[in-house]
């Protein structure tokens, strides 16, 4: 596995790779099971004679002033061996100083898609993960590139971003992985006291008893699932909500009816200073 920390390494080293297949994992590392599954799903995508290039980068730009960048844990020499562990063939993980000039005056924004639920809350950091991700499709030029659904969200983002600046690029979703009790796995969730790790699984179990709820027909509106998810939460006693919304997965828009062709049950919650996002789809 070839470690890269330079852009003009960088493009050396895929000069020499130019007739293998690329498949582009970008993480701000602190990696677990739900990035080595991608890892794995990359490998499959790009088959045995392909490379999977992840990227290790804590992306200052998507960060907000009041937010954990500093903090934000970056064990590289333990992500570099789960890289190589999944069949990672080469890992850029460069300086911040490395992909940003410091009069920089060009950012990529989302005007719509970016503007709720999670980007209600982070002013600016869809703008931020727009413009890493399209430095990255420049300068890797991979022909997939995997995003996880727990963070639906940045997903259909990217997605559109692609779709609109007409990047070369196909778009794989990966499928949330959980732990045994359902809490979503996250870099975030080592910031969890004991007391709130044991809450914290209550954010999957609410959308799940809404969305069987939708499923069976005893929840007849996106009213009453709000008004059901608030009631289900409540049981998170340190825990305070930041949103619920049942959206169509293309556009972010709120359901306003059931049944709805492709809609996506998605929440966040605080558990202390510590942000938690979750989602699930319903049948269509």
């Amino acid at each position: 596995m070839k470690l890269l920390t330079t852009k003009a390494d960088l493009g050396a080293w895929l000069k020499t790779r130019s007739s293998h297949p690329r498949v582009l994992v970008p993480t701000m590392g602190a990696l677990h099971r739900g990035h080595t599954s991608l890892f794995d799903q990359a490998r499959e995508v790009a088959g045995a004679g392909g490379d999977v290039i992840a990227t290790i980068f804590v992306n200052p730009v998507q960060f907000g002033p009041n937010e954990d960048f500093d903090a934000y844990p970056r064990p590289l020499d333990a992500d570099l061996e789960k890289c190589q562990a999944h069949g990672v063939t080469a890992v850029f993980a460069p300086e911040a100083p490395e992909m940003y000039f410091p009069d920089r005056s060009i950012t990529v924004n989302e005007s719509r898609l970016s503007t709720t639920l999670c980007g209600a809350s982070r002013p600016g950091h869809f703008d931020g993960v727009c413009t890493v991700v399209a430095k990255l499709f420049n300068l890797i030029q991979p022909d997939a590139s995997i995003f996880g659904e727990k963070d639906f969200q940045q997903l259909t983002v990217i997605r559109r971003m692609v779709r609109d600046l007409d990047f070369p690029v196909r778009i794989i979703a990966g499928p949330t992985v959980r732990e045994g009790d359902g809490l979503a796995l996250s870099s975030r969730n080592a910031y969890l006291t004991p007391e709130q790790r044991t809450e914290a699984p209550l954010l999957h179990d609410s959308l799940t008893r809404v969305a069987r709820g939708i499923a069976v027909g005893s929840t007849r509106s996106p009213a009453e699932a709000v008004d059901f998810f608030r009631k289900e939460f409540a049981r998170a006693s340190l825990a305070r909500l930041d949103y619920f919304e049942i959206v169509d997965s293309i556009s972010l828009t709120p359901v306003t009816s059931f049944p709805h062709s492709a809609p996506r049950l998605i929440a966040a919650a605080f558990f202390g200073k510590t942000r938690l996002i979750d989602n699930i789809g319903l049948p269509s």
